[in-house]
């Protein structure tokens, strides 16, 4: 099946907080063009009350990309769901998903799990409002309560709404007693759970996030499920995507490689200093797992993040960086012989 009768979200990339920026995304589109990317979450007290241009400002080749929004009331996620659609967002997420006790206190994240009519409500103003399509990331339950039914009856509720789409991280959110990073890594991961949502609802789109590492993972999961969201692997180890827009949309493979990513990520760096005042430093940061895994990467990564170096021009940076690269991987290759 060919990359246009695919849905985009049948692989995408996790919204995460003070990583995937607009400038992260820039860098994950030049290494698959298929798959869905999802912006950091934004409040609706973010839009309403604060600087719209600077939250929902994106570069035109991140499509197709969807925005997540935080909130609990539903008339203002419909105008920030409205907001969304006119900025040219293809999709607008609701996070009923995340566990912090910042976002509790806002009462969103994963506490609306707990609401099901209340998420439900939400979803029915936004989608009255909008054409895009209004999606729901969530978990399979909250605290310790192994329930299938809970999720089975969220989703239900929330369906009846007018949400097609549920993005699960197949773990409960333990809304006491673990930080957001314990909480991405204690509660167990129960797949078949998200699997049993597919087979109840057929005609739901369901995707499934959490601890999923490898194409092999992947690809074994969409046997299960209609899509997959990578999180921090994506982020970590970027070059995974490198083979997704041929294995999973049947697509022509991209033709960047590492050097060619890496030498773009600098132009758009010197176009984000003209146009904006953009300290290279910020993106470079999103770029550091580009060499995962290789010789030499280890100091590939100490050059772009050596604050000393600041005041160097990027492309001098990165001259410095390639060198260092082949350098220790030249090393390398003569300790092996």
């Amino acid at each position: 099946m060919q990359a246009e009768n695919l849905p985009s979200n049948r692989l995408s990339v996790a919204p995460m907080m003070d990583w995937t920026d607009a400038h992260c995304r820039y860098m994950h589109r030049l290494i698959t063009r298929h798959t869905l990317l999802y912006t950091e979450m934004v409040t609706t007290g973010a839009l309403i009350h604060g600087d719209v241009p600077r939250h929902l400002r994106y570069n035109e080749q991140e499509h197709p990309l969807a925005l997540q929004l935080g909130g609990s009331e539903p008339a203002d996620l419909a105008k920030c769901a409205q907001l969304g659609q006119e900025w040219g967002y293809d999709e607008v997420n609701i996070n009923c998903g995340c566990p912090s006790e910042r976002v509790q206190r806002g009462a969103f994240g994963a506490c609306l799990m707990a609401e099901p009519q209340l998420v439900a409500d939400c979803v029915k103003a936004m989608v009255d409002v909008v054409d895009v399509p209004v999606t729901v990331k969530h978990r399979i339950g909250i605290d310790k309560t192994e329930s299938y039914e809970f999720v089975r009856d969220f989703v239900g509720t929330v369906a009846e709404a007018g949400c097609n789409t549920f993005i699960v991280h197949a773990r409960n959110a333990w809304l006491k007693g673990l930080s957001p990073k314990e909480n991405r890594e204690i509660p167990p991961l129960r797949y078949a759970l998200v699997a049993q949502l597919k087979k109840d609802f057929p005609g739901l789109c369901i995707a499934i996030n959490g601890g999923i590492n490898t194409n092999a993972d992947i690809a074994a999961h969409l046997t299960q499920v209609d899509g997959v969201m990578i999180g921090r692997e994506a982020y970590h180890n970027p070059w995974l995507m490198a083979d997704w827009d041929e294995q999973f949309f049947g697509a022509p493979a991209q033709t960047l490689d590492r050097d060619a990513v890496e030498l773009q990520m600098v132009d758009y760096m010197e176009r984000m200093a003209v146009e904006h005042g953009t300290p290279w430093g910020n993106i470079a940061r999103h770029m550091l797992g580009l060499r995962h895994g290789q010789p030499g990467a280890r100091r590939w990564r100490q050059v772009w993040s050596d604050h000393k170096l600041k005041a160097m021009p990027a492309r001098d940076v990165m001259r410095l960086a390639q060198l260092t690269l082949r350098r220790d991987a030249d090393a390398a290759q003569a300790v092996a012989a």
